[in-house]
């Protein structure tokens, strides 16, 4: 008895520590004291609760659940199920969390808060945003504020993730946190001019806030306002305003932020910018976004995107290897999504293996056909690339969808015009007009109005078979356009203009519905439009005649002055008695006469062979080269003859006695290289 009491009085006063440590905060030395009380009592509940509050509070989840789970006898789930669910919660175990609060027999308002955050984190913002509404409605408490942001963060999420136009809460953005939250959901509207000031306003009102605590930092400021900054630099990159953009996310990384979640989406953004270019910044930048703990801090569509680029990242950097494996585990994840098969496409193309990645593309289009359109238009883009132009045109015209689209049309058209197949380009558009034609009657019920696209496309046709010389095709087109505007002239004058060339006399009937000339004339200021910016040829104004002008003017009659011609120029060796070279105009190498240069020889085989050895007596004989007559009569030598007549021409003739003095500085030359070298 006597140690039973000793235990109980211990017992109390380890409580009493236990009490007193807890309202001080300090839960490390009131776990000592829980523990103690357990060695006394092992299968004390308090004592069992209040050691996993004291682990909760020092961050050590993962033994805090070990302890319920250990004592699940005594710890049941009535009694500890809000800080089993809380455990596996911070453990990142959502879905375990799910289970508990929902296999609780009561549920609490702790629970039911825990409920909302877990529901956010598996994405299922329908439920969440019905369970904070319901906690708002029913709670009175000093964390209405902290509710109602997390309910604008729910509505963000759903206009960014899932396209939802978020209604009206009536919530007053009085906290830098909605002001942000708004800005989000904007965003995922496309509203980015008004997401841009509500982050303006965001950053004011956080400013203000921190500033109030004589504690935070200028530093601690810039921190907390990370997060609004690099939104705003996400508004810049879809602005267009990529510059700007990089220059704030570089500015946000350089802070180091805590915030991993944010760290990746940042580098995850920069990859986006740099694209092919600057791939080592990127490939710095991609280590960010394997950060531990990033996988909890961001939704399954980010962690997808960044995916996605980090595949793409591999295939600009030529990894072939990793990007097949990237690309290959997105599809095992998303078989539907159609990005990794086109990441895997491009990658066979740089490869050179088109016919490859065709066919895996049509693998892809037969296994999932709602995404058939995506995937063809991307075979005939590549169709294209390999010049097969008419396989192109095949594969568009499959697409039943877009047949009768005026962008698939016109591509159709000039895809075939460009192959010179015109009956397949006017194929094309009467499948569209008969298109139109079959909506429009089971839209109007038998009547038949014609929609300006319809119309567009007869008169695109019509234009289309005049340009080729269909006009016999032509006709039946003109004439229904006609036939919708009566006052259209110039579908009358293509009309009439097709009609003449098949049948003149319905030309002649249908010219009598032309307007008369009196009607079409046109009031033009002549002047005015001579004097326009665009006019080709502007008349002179008539100046004022003065002195000598005035007087040529009165005088009509009188002849101009002609100038008089200068005469020209005459060779100074020029013979009147002799008649020019008819060829004397053209160039010297177009003459009839010309046989080209003659080269010397000796200057050819000076220094040919062995250094030191002579060449023969015949190869550099000077008598011999000086008395043999030339093969062949050179243009401007004494013993050439002209074709037309036996005097030399005027501007060949060279004054007497120079040939010769050529001929004997060739001798001179020659005999002297007798010797060798």
């Amino acid at each position: 008895k006597m140690a039973a009491a000793a235990g109980a009085a211990a017992a109390a006063g380890l409580w009493s520590e236990v009490n007193r440590c807890g309202q001080n905060g300090d839960f490390a030395r009131a776990l000592k004291s829980v523990n103690k009380i357990l060695q006394i009592n092992k299968d004390d509940v308090t004592a069992l609760q209040c050691k996993v509050v004291c682990l909760i509070q020092n961050g050590n989840f993962k033994e805090a659940l070990g302890v319920i789970n250990t004592h699940t006898k005594v710890l049941t789930s009535d009694v500890i199920a809000f800080e089993k669910a809380y455990c596996e919660y911070r453990l990142n175990r959502i879905e375990s969390a799910l289970k508990t609060i929902q296999s609780a027999s009561q549920q609490t308002d702790k629970l039911k808060e825990l409920y909302g955050q877990v529901l956010y984190r598996l994405e299922r913002y329908d439920d969440c945003l019905a369970a904070y509404r319901d906690l708002i409605r029913n709670s009175q408490d000093e964390y209405e504020e902290e509710r109602k942001t997390n309910l604008s963060a729910v509505v963000a999420a759903q206009s960014t993730w899932e396209k939802v136009v978020p209604e009206d809460l009536g919530l007053r953005e009085a906290t830098y946190e909605l002001c942000y939250n708004t800005a989000c959901a904007l965003i995922g509207q496309g509203k980015l001019n008004e997401a841009m000031k509500k982050l303006q306003k965001a950053e004011e009102l956080c400013r203000q806030s921190l500033s109030e605590d004589s504690d935070v930092t200028e530093e601690d400021i810039e921190a907390e306002l990370a997060i609004i900054h690099g939104q705003m630099a996400y508004i810049m990159q879809l602005q267009g305003r990529t510059e700007d953009a990089l220059q704030l996310y570089n500015q946000i990384i350089k802070l180091k932020p805590t915030d991993v979640g944010l760290l990746a989406v940042i580098a995850n953004n920069i990859i986006t910018i740099n694209k092919d270019q600057n791939v080592f910044d990127s490939k710095k930048k991609v280590k960010l976004t394997n950060a531990e703990g990033v996988e909890h801090k961001l939704s399954k569509k980010q962690l997808q995107a960044i995916e996605f680029n980090k595949a793409l990242l591999a295939m600009y950097t030529n990894q072939a290897d990793q990007c097949r494996k990237l690309s290959a585990s997105l599809q095992s994840q998303s078989p539907e999504h159609l990005l990794p098969v086109l990441i895997q496409a491009a990658q066979l193309c740089r490869e050179k293996q088109h016919a490859k990645a065709v066919g895996l593309l049509q693998d892809f289009a037969d296994q999932h056909p709602a995404n058939a359109v995506e995937i063809k238009l991307t075979m005939a883009q590549l169709k294209i690339a390999q010049g097969s132009v008419t396989k192109a045109c095949m594969i568009l015209r499959s697409i039943e969808e877009l047949q009768h689209k005026p962008g698939m049309v016109s591509a159709l058209v000039t895809m075939y015009s460009h192959e010179e197949d015109i009956d397949s380009a006017i194929e094309v558009f009467t499948q569209a007009i008969q298109w139109y034609q079959q909506y429009q009657a089971s839209q109007t019920k038998g009547a038949n109005p014609k929609s300006p696209v319809h119309l567009s496309l007869i008169r695109e046709a019509a234009n289309f078979k005049l340009k080729h010389g269909r006009k016999k095709e032509a006709i039946s087109d003109l004439e229904e356009l006609w036939k919708q505007n009566p006052k259209d002239v110039h579908t009358l004058a293509q009309l009439i203009s097709a009609y003449s060339l098949v049948d003149p006399e319905k030309a002649k009937v249908l010219s009598k519905h032309l307007p008369s000339s009196d009607t079409m004339s046109l009031k033009v200021d002549v002047d005015a439009l001579e004097n326009s910016h665009g006019a080709t040829y502007v008349r002179k104004k008539a100046g004022k005649l003065t002195g000598d002008n005035q007087q040529k003017e009165q005088g009509q009659g009188e002849v101009k002055k002609k100038k008089k011609k200068k005469k020209g120029k005459l060779p100074k060796n020029y013979d009147p008695k002799v008649t020019p070279d008819p060829e004397r105009w053209l160039p010297m190498r177009e003459r009839s006469y010309y046989r080209g240069r003659k080269k010397g020889k000796k200057k050819d085989q000076v220094g040919k062979g062995t250094q030191g050895s002579t060449t023969t007596g015949s190869e550099l004989d000077a008598s011999r080269t000086a008395s043999s007559p030339p093969t062949s009569p050179r243009p401007g030598s004494g013993a050439a003859v002209s074709a037309t007549s036996n005097v030399i021409p005027p501007r060949h003739q060279k004054p007497a006695g120079a040939p010769a003095t050529k001929k004997k500085q060739q001798q001179k030359k020659k005999k002297g290289a007798k010797g060798g070298w």
